[in-house]
Order: structure tokens, then C-alpha cells, then sequence
């Protein structure tokens, strides 16, 4: 999870779809598309961080930094195959509080490491200026 969120903060998603499975998928509320395994989940962030918030505009602005707080982790089954998570998460970008939302984490043990094998993205809210929504 703290690989995930580095990965985020740094801009890298090449290391941030390396924290799934081959088959590991990435799922977020609100109609976006569900991104199944490293590469489609590596192309479909890098397409939505390019798009522009309102279709026929410009691009929208880049943040300069990405600070990702996950807190109130909850382990709710464990298990030595499987693992569930749950947890809150707060983004903070040049503007400040970006977004808020929840995580819903399956992760599974592969080659010494545990990786999601499905991660749920619920955003509860963007800020009115957000740089992420």
C-alpha cells in the first residue's frame, strides 16, 4: 500500500501499476473504467491525467506535488493467501485539500511482495478547484 502511494506521489505510474497483479484490477465509483492488470492500468492513468476535466477544453493544469494520506487502515479478513483492506485517503496538491475518498483493497502475496488484486477507488469529494478531478 505505501509502495502505491509513493508511486502516486512521485508521478511514477510504471511503479504504481508494478503494486498489482498480472491480473489485478483497478476500480474507481462514478462511472470510470475499470483498468485490469499493469499495462492497462499504466496507459488508462496516464490517458486520464492528460484529459481534460471538461471535454473541448484544454488539458488541465498539472499539479507541482501529490501527497497522498492514507489513515484508519483496517484489516478485515487476513488470511495467508488473501488479505482485505480498508481505508480512508486525503490528496493535497498546490491547492491544498484536492480530494478525499476510500479504499477497498484486496491484496494477494506474489514473489515476496503483497499486490493488490483489486483496488477500489471511492472518492467522496473533489475540492472546487481540485487539479485531480
Amino acid at each position: 500500500m505505501a509502495d502505491y502511494t509513493a508511486a502516486t506521489d512521485r508521478f511514477d505510474l510504471r511503479a504504481l501499476a508494478a503494486c498489482f497483479c498480472d491480473e489485478g484490477v483497478l476500480e474507481f465509483t462514478g462511472g470510470a473504467e475499470r483498468l485490469t492488470g499493469p499495462a492497462q492500468i499504466e496507459a488508462g492513468l496516464g490517458a486520464a491525467v492528460t484529459r481534460p476535466s471538461t471535454p473541448g477544453q484544454p488539458a488541465r493544469r498539472a499539479p507541482t506535488h501529490v501527497r497522498h494520506h492514507v489513515s484508519s487502515i483496517r484489516f478485515g479478513s487476513v488470511a495467508n493467501t488473501r488479505v482485505e483492506v480498508s481505508s480512508y485517503f486525503a490528496v493535497h496538491t498546490d491547492i491544498g485539500l484536492d480530494h478525499w475518498g476510500r479504499y477497498r483493497d484486496v491484496l494477494v502475496p506474489l514473489n515476496g511482495r503483497w499486490l493488490f488484486a483489486h483496488r477500489r477507488i471511492s472518492v467522496d469529494a473533489f475540492a472546487a478547484d481540485s487539479l485531480m478531478a
